[in-house]
C-alpha cells in the first residue's frame, strides 16, 4: 500500500476531516489532500505528528510492518495484570479462610468439624482458581512454554507448601491429634507428584504438536 492510501486509509479510521487533520499539523488541507493522493509526500518533521495522532510506529507508517514487539510487550502487560488479579484474589481468599476459622469458634461457637470444613473448602477454591489460571493459559513457543511451565511449577509448590502448611497447624493446634496430622504431608507429596505428571503431560501435549 502506497504512503499516500495509508495516510487515507488512517485518517478515516479516526473519522477525521482533512481539515482537523491540517489544523493540528500546522498545515493546508491541500497539503493532506497530495499527501493522500501520493502527490507528495509528508517532509520529515511532520512524521512523528502523524503517527502520533493515528497511534502507530514510524515503522508502520512508511513500510507498513507492524511492531510485534510493541505488541508482545502489550499482551505481556495484559498479561501481568490478568495474573497479579488472579494472585492478589487468591490471597484474599486465604486470609478471609483464616479470619473465618477464627471467628467461627469464637464468636459463632461453631462445630469445630464443621469451621474446618468451610476452612479448607475456602482454600480448595483458591488453589483451583490459581492452578486453573495459570495452567488455561495459551501455549506459546515449545522452548518458551517449557520455561514458563517450570517456572509456573515452582510458584505452585510454594503456594501448596503454605496452604498444606497452613492447615496443618490449624488441624493440629485445634485437635491436638499432632500424632495423626503429619499424614497431611504424606497427601501434600502426592499433590505435587499428581501436578507433576500434568505438567510432563502437557509438555508431552505441546511436543505431539
Amino acid at each position: 500500500m502506497a504512503l499516500g492510501e495509508k495516510l487515507l486509509e488512517l485518517r478515516r479510521k479516526k473519522n477525521l476531516s482533512q481539515e482537523e487533520v491540517a489544523e493540528k499539523l500546522g498545515v493546508t488541507r491541500q497539503t493532506i489532500s497530495k499527501w493522500e493522493t501520493n502527490q507528495t509526500t509528508p517532509d520529515f518533521d511532520k512524521i512523528a505528528p502523524l503517527c502520533n495522532m493515528y497511534s502507530i510506529s514510524t515503522d508502520e507508517l512508511l513500510t507498513g510492518k507492524k511492531n510485534n514487539n510493541n505488541l508482545q510487550a502489550i499482551n505481556d502487560n495484559s498479561d501481568s495484570k490478568k495474573d497479579a488479579l488472579v494472585v492478589s484474589g487468591c490471597v484474599f481468599l486465604y486470609i478471609l479462610s483464616v479470619i473465618w476459622i477464627i471467628i467461627s469458634t469464637t464468636y459463632f461457637n461453631m462445630n469445630e468439624v464443621l469451621s474446618v470444613c468451610i476452612f479448607l473448602f475456602i482454600i480448595g477454591i483458591s488453589t483451583s482458581i490459581i492452578i486453573y489460571h495459570f495452567m488455561s493459559k495459551e501455549k506459546k513457543k515449545i522452548k518458551k512454554e517449557l520455561t514458563r511451565e517450570e517456572k509456573l511449577l515452582k510458584q505452585i509448590k510454594e503456594v501448596l507448601s503454605l496452604v498444606f502448611c497452613v492447615i496443618y497447624f490449624f488441624i493440629s493446634f485445634m485437635t491436638m491429634a499432632w500424632h495423626i496430622t503429619w499424614i497431611i504431608w504424606i497427601i501434600y507429596s502426592f499433590v505435587i507428584e499428581i501436578i507433576k505428571l500434568i505438567f510432563m503431560l502437557k509438555g508431552s501435549d505441546i511436543h505431539e504438536e
